[in-house]
């Protein structure tokens, strides 16, 4: 008899406020288990110096993570002028320090212009790009050195907010796979004083911004006050009824893409593995949203399907039930 699965069929998205000093890891395992959730994934890692926006996809979210991936992102960092460290953060060793008191507001502004459009960085051996396999940071800290290939990043938008002694507060809007130490250390050099990351705080990935976030404390502070309303005897359902008021739709990580309406019919087929025709007027060819009905809403949504240019409708990522919490 096959083994029944771990936890809940819980499905949904939830924005994390990611605390510092913890990995993306083992922030993901605190939500499953306060969910109770059989099945979760993250979207996009943050060093565990950085703080800030996390999707933490439940469920049958986590057949549209690689769209969370693949969205720009915004941030808000820190840099510490005068330090260089082996890891370009906070969290490395100091490998050389250099004066910094002659740097001012305006000599760093006129620096980032180089920093803002398509730009080639190289990525740091501290980040968890992979090489044969294994993350950079392990091959780093193990005292191995690779070369690591320049990549094209986009930097839409690098705004300088304050300067206070020697730290520089800045605003950026980035493209997938943009490493902020690399810009704060390539800053640095170009400043000729040297430079790392004091502070990182994602505000933005994609569809997601910092308003939606939620920390851990209000998870575990949501289930106290529903065991305090049941005397500390609260049935598990009452505390997961709380706790998935807190998830947002499955549909919100790919509202970006267009959207399809079927018929009953249309929809049951494209479920079974079949082609569905459509007007050649309905949509443009490409991924698109799948809805069962004529209204476009969450608790339709069945998944991601492909329209060809000859206007046939392939399953791409479905989902295997309607979202439910139980």
């Amino acid at each position: 008899m096959a083994k029944q699965p771990k936890g809940r069929a819980v499905s949904g998205i939830l924005i994390l406020d990611k605390p510092t000093g913890m990995s993306s890891n083992h922030a993901l395992q605190r939500v499953k288990r306060i969910f109770g959730a059989r099945k979760a994934g993250h979207t996009g890692a943050l060093d565990p110096l950085a703080t800030g926006l996390l999707p933490i996809c439940l469920g049958e979210a986590t057949k549209f993570t690689q769209f969370l991936l693949d969205a720009n992102k915004r941030y808000q960092t820190s840099a510490q002028l005068g330090v260089r460290t082996d890891s370009s953060d906070a969290d490395g060793e100091v490998i050389e320090t250099k004066p910094c008191e002659h740097i001012t507001q305006a000599r760093v502004e006129a620096e980032l212009p180089q920093f803002r459009g398509n730009i080639s960085q190289v990525p740091s051996m501290f980040s968890a790009l992979k090489h044969q396999g294994q993350p950079l940071y392990k091959l780093a800290r193990a005292g191995k050195q690779v070369a690591v290939k320049p990549r094209q990043v986009e930097v839409f938008d690098l705004t300088l907010l304050a300067m206070q002694g020697s730290q520089v507060a800045m605003d950026i809007t980035c493209s997938k796979g943009t490493y902020i130490r690399s810009i704060v250390e390539d800053l640095g050099l170009a400043l000729g004083c040297g430079a790392h990351v004091a502070e990182l705080r994602r505000l933005q990935a994609g569809p997601f911004v910092a308003e939606q976030m939620v920390t851990l404390e209000q998870l575990h502070e949501l289930v106290e006050s529903v065991q305090q309303e049941y005397a500390g005897k609260a049935p598990a359902k009452a505390q997961f009824a709380a706790l998935d008021k807190l998830l947002l739709p499955l549909d919100t990580a790919v509202l970006h893409l267009n959207a399809v309406q079927l018929a009953p019919q249309q929809s049951g087929a494209l479920q079974q593995g079949k082609i569905v025709t459509l007007d050649e007027q309905q949509v443009m060819p490409g991924i698109v949203r799948v809805y069962t009905s004529q209204a476009v809403s969450a608790e339709s949504f069945i998944g991601l399907a492909e329209v060809t240019k000859d206007g046939v409708l392939r399953a791409k990522r479905l989902l295997q039930t309607q979202p439910q919490a139980d």
